[in-house]
């Protein structure tokens, strides 16, 4: 049995279905975790959740930032952006069910017999491996639970940008949420600053990548994260460095779509359908 973690599909199911078949992805041996960010943007966004929901046990999946904005969108709590392709799934005869199946995805998984950690974006220096699971699972269980309607609605903001103990509440779970789904780049003590997006060496100095900040507790565990597309762009050796894989290898804007086998770290990839943007 093999395990593949894939990147963002972000509604790009010709390409799923061409890297699994470049993998020769067998449902009676093998296992896939996704990324997160399995819609929107892309073309196919429906066949995609569908998919990914219709695997099973085959499959494992944390939540993404725009699998959230979904969630948010169906609620009427955020208007789609002009660039969405959420509308096929709003207007599906399942919407109901697979909006309920995302809402009850985890944010954090990890297998010990891999040895391997997976979130959509990114974790703060001041978590451990430990910490991290458990405020994961705090916030599983308030998306599953009937108080989701009313944290949907608290739940966008930069604020607070700092994590301390003493959290509580909304902003408790803002913070746990903008890290596991959001986070890109820190300031040297720990400040999340959620605006910058470019590539790493691309931004202000004073910015440090969630992965490169020399006080990360988890930096002797393996973290695959995706989000961050224009981390291949900045020629960041970070496996060697930093003991972290970056699967969005962009896809959605016109290069490739990855796949790792976490048994032996080897990697797959496959060009994308999309228009090349960058």
């Amino acid at each position: 049995m093999s395990t593949y973690a894939i990147g963002d599909l972000q509604g790009c199911y010709a390409e799923l279905e061409d890297l699994l078949n470049k993998i020769n992805f067998d449902t009676t041996n093998d296992q896939l975790w996704f990324v997160g960010d399995l819609i929107n943007r892309g073309p196919e966004s429906l066949a995609c959740l569908r998919f990914v929901k219709g695997l099973g046990e085959n499959a494992t999946t944390v939540l993404g930032n725009h699998d959230l904005h979904l969630l948010a969108v169906a609620n009427g709590v955020r208007e789609p952006h002009r660039k969405d392709t959420l509308d096929d799934i709003l207007s599906a005869n399942d919407a109901d069910e697979l909006l309920n199946w995302l809402r009850n995805l985890p944010l954090l998984i990890h297998s010990t017999e891999l040895n391997f950690t997976m979130v959509h974006a990114g974790l703060p220096p001041q978590w451990s491996l430990k910490k991290a699971k458990e405020l994961a699972h705090e916030t599983e269980i308030l998306l599953r639970s009937n108080q989701f309607d009313g944290f949907i609605q608290k739940m966008y903001g930069d604020k607070p940008d700092r994590w301390a103990e003493e959290l509580e509440g909304y902003d408790r779970h803002r913070f746990i949420i903008n890290c596991l789904t959001r986070i890109r780049y820190c300031h040297v003590n720990g400040q999340l600053d959620l605006a910058a997006k470019n590539a790493p060496g691309k931004e202000d100095k004073t910015l440090i990548p969630w992965y490169a900040l020399a006080d990360r507790q988890t930096k002797k565990n393996k973290i695959l994260f995706g989000h961050w597309s224009t981390v291949h762009l900045g020629n960041e050796n970070t496996v060697e460095k930093y003991n972290v894989y970056s699967l969005d290898t962009g896809c959605l804007w016109g290069r490739e779509m990855t796949a790792m086998r976490l048994e032996d770290e080897k990697l797959f990839s496959v060009p994308s359908h999309q228009p090349k943007i960058f």
